[in-house]
């Protein structure tokens, strides 16, 4: 397996020949791949990635030299860090600080680089370089005499604390004065407050106490040292931030880029008017039905579910819930999710345990086994053992029992896990909770945990399928197409949606509907310059829609290629126009979809004057008549304020599916 893996890097590094990836840096990367773990391979962006990294260092004389590599998370930047580490042995670096901001990542990280026993260990079991076996070593101050690789691991806040204030055996400015230092700064986004500060504030006594002071004092201490950066999150847009970077950003993989690679799952949203136990079970149940589905096609795999809670307080409690609630699950629970299942992935689910013969009560009897209160972790406090966080960093493995993870934000930022299939929001947020269509800050952290959810799980069942990319998205009747996918569950609630997919946009992991409109736009110029009307017949487009519409019970859509589509149907069928509703609430609507954006419209409908028209004209959404079917009462449909936003989103929604079609 090892030389079949490095002679298809060595492929694929000939394939770039005539770019910056000359002889000698192909043997460069070569080198590194040999002695990295090869189970992990070499995806071709990486190799760029190093690629640029070699060059850079053999072309750029500033000193000290300072980089950034911005890439997409899960896209393996711990990766890229090891065989800059192998890449600056070579150069006479034998000394380096690896930098974090919070001490979880920290535990995972010594676990990735120390331990050969970690299946995420990173090096290859023996590291020979100029043909000589190197050892790689943790320590607290360095030896001038020691040939390893040495690594001070450390956060940014106790490397500040240390320095700043010295106590006997550890590490201080004088101890790193006259060495050839190597600075790997992971999440480097943390460090960068000074810089933000210095638009509004030139406080030069907090500037000298700050972390990012620090930095820059290790940094400048020898002309030869280097400090490297990676994020997936650099504010680049901030101009203070975009002035230091300007000329030290040598890589930018983006989320949207690795996903439009096939690098990460897809991700699909189930929403449900139940509560918060009848949202985990509907995820245990699919989670259940995709372990089945692995085992039939011969894949080891242990799908894990996160359930994530608003306070630290209200995790605790569902917790005690979730396990008082499963130990007595019975076959009636199971009918009334089966009940409110028809027509999406939970359907297919039953479905197919009654092909299988599983009854309810067998079905409740498995579940019952299968995620009892030995598999669930809490994860809250900060004193959390350094066991748990390994424990944490190793749920892919066999051995690891954990299926289900209780927590509240400590796992948005450093957690590295394939298996994540199904998150679970146990709480709610009305459309009140943001504000002039901007996007609050909870939906997008719950973005990000979505983008880190979405890293794929590695699997081949065909010797010519690529490992770590999916395999079905041209085939999504295939059952493995459920194991490229991760779930996120939530309350039924049109307007939170509406504001995730905008995050998801703004993080990379959702395609922009502009990003068409732009691609389409020369055309549609084109056409203008022929003096053509409207490019889109507007009558084609703002006509009855039919929605199946207000507190159904569980409905299902994709996060990332549709906004919003209801599947089941409701109790009472009625009819009003779209401009019985609330033109503010209209605007809201709009402004949740970046879809709606006034450019984006005119170059669908190149007559159109203003949003204004685009609401009150009967040759736009003036036009359009709803046909509801609801379980909300006739009188009450449109006294909710939220209500009205839930009917406008949707017909937008509809809208916007429609001149897609065009």
């Amino acid at each position: 397996m090892q030389s079949l893996l490095k002679t298809t890097i060595k492929d694929e590094i000939s394939a770039l020949k005539g770019t910056i990836y000359e002889a000698q840096t192909m043997l460069h990367i070569q080198n590194i791949a040999a002695n990295l773990n090869s189970n992990f391979g070499m995806r071709p962006y990486q190799i760029e990635a190093f690629g640029r990294f070699i060059y850079y260092m053999d072309h750029n004389a500033a000193s000290p030299r300072h980089i950034l590599f911005q890439m997409a998370t899960g896209s393996g930047k711990t990766l890229i860090m090891a065989g800059i580490m192998l890449e600056l042995y070579t150069r006479g670096y034998h000394n380096f600080i690896f930098v974090v901001n919070s001490t979880n990542i920290i535990e995972k990280t010594k676990d990735n680089f120390l331990n050969g026993l970690s299946s995420k260990y990173l090096f290859d079991r023996v590291i020979t370089i100029h043909q000589q076996k190197v050892k790689i070593t943790e320590v607290e101050h360095f030896d001038q005499s020691s040939t390893d690789i040495n690594i001070l691991f450390t956060t940014v806040q106790g490397l500040h604390a240390k320095l700043n204030t010295p106590r006997e055996n550890t590490v201080t400015f004088q101890d790193l004065e006259g060495r050839k230092i190597a600075i790997l700064s992971d999440e480097a986004h943390h460090i960068n407050a000074d810089t933000k500060k210095r638009i509004t504030s030139h406080n030069a006594e907090d500037e000298r106490e700050s972390w990012e002071n620090t930095m820059e004092t290790i940094h400048s201490l020898d002309d030869q040292n280097i400090l490297v950066e990676f994020t997936a999150t650099m504010d680049l847009s901030h101009p203070e931030i975009a002035k230091k970077y300007q000329d030290k950003l040598l890589f930018d993989y983006a989320l949207r880029s690795f996903r439009n690679d096939g690098y990460s799952k897809e991700v699909e949203v189930l929403q449900s008017s139940g509560t918060a136990f009848e949202r985990t079970l509907s995820a245990i149940i699919l989670s259940h039905y995709r372990q089945i589905i692995f085992e039939e096609h011969e894949v080891i795999a242990k799908p894990v579910i996160l359930l994530k809670s608003k306070t630290i307080k209200e995790s605790q409690a569902f917790y005690d819930l979730y396990t008082d609630e499963i130990a007595h699950l019975n076959a009636k629970h199971l009918e009334r999710i089966k009940k409110n299942a028809e027509g999406n992935i939970l359907g297919a689910a039953f479905h197919y345990f009654a092909l299988k013969g599983i009854t309810n009560e067998q079905l409740a009897t498995e579940i019952k086994l299968s995620f009892d209160q030995e598999v669930c972790m809490i994860v809250n406090s900060k004193n959390d053992s350094q066991d748990k966080q390994l424990l944490l960093n190793s749920l892919e493995d066999e051995t690891n029992p954990y299926r289900l993870i209780f927590t509240v934000d400590k796992l948005n930022e450093g957690w590295d896990v394939l298996n994540l299939f199904d998150i679970v929001r146990l709480y709610d947020s009305k459309s009140s909770d943001h504000k002039s269509g901007k996007i609050s800050p909870t939906t997008m952290s719950e973005a990000q945990l979505i983008g880190r959810g979405a890293r794929y799980f590695p699997f081949a069942i065909e010797e010519d399928q690529p490992l770590y990319r999916r395999k079905y998205d041209n085939n999504p009747q295939h059952p493995l197409r459920l194991c490229e996918q991760m779930y996120y569950h939530a309350t039924y609630n049109p307007a939170y949606i509406s504001e995730l997919g905008a995050a998801l946009i703004e993080i990379g992991i959702k395609q922009n509907p502009n990003d068409k409109a732009a691609i389409r736009k020369p055309f549609l110029t084109e056409k203008r310059k022929s003096n053509i009307p409207n490019a889109i017949d507007p009558a084609s487009i703002f006509n009855p829609i039919t929605i199946k519409g207000l507190n159904q019970k569980m409905i299902e859509s994709n996060l990332l290629t549709a906004a919003f589509v209801p599947l089941v149907s409701a109790t009472i069928s009625l009819s009003i126009n779209l401009s019985d509703i609330n033109a503010s609430v209209i605007r809201k609507a709009l402004r949740l979809n970046s879809f709606y954006h006034f450019d984006a419209l005119q170059s669908f409908f190149p007559q159109l004057r203003s949003i204004d028209e685009f609401i009150n004209s009967k040759s736009y959404l003036a036009a359009v008549v709803l046909s509801i079917e609801s379980s909300a009462p006739e009188t009450e449909l449109l006294q909710s304020i939220d209500n009205q936003l839930q009917l406008a989103v949707q017909a937008l929604s509809v809208c916007e599916q429609r001149i897609n079609k065009q």
